[in-house]
């Protein structure tokens, strides 16, 4: 298995789980489970309710929302 390129956000993700003690699938079901729809919006309460880092939240949000196209 090769390492996600850098830039992609799931290259994030293996920091992510370590530091906030959560799988990556719980970070998107929360993501997915609230209403916000917009990026920023989704990124600032990553941040403020949840305590995630601007670039962790950026890179979850950022892969929960490619995958709903």
């Amino acid at each position: 298995m090769t390492a996600p390129a850098k830039g992609d956000p799931s290259s994030y993700f293996p920091a992510i789980e370590k530091k906030y003690g959560r799988p990556v699938q719980e970070w998107i079901g929360l993501i997915d489970s609230s209403p916000l729809t917009r990026h920023m919006e989704i990124v600032g309460w990553l941040k403020t309710e949840h305590g995630l880092g601007h670039g962790h939240a950026n890179a979850l949000v950022a892969h929960t929302l490619a995958g709903r196209k």
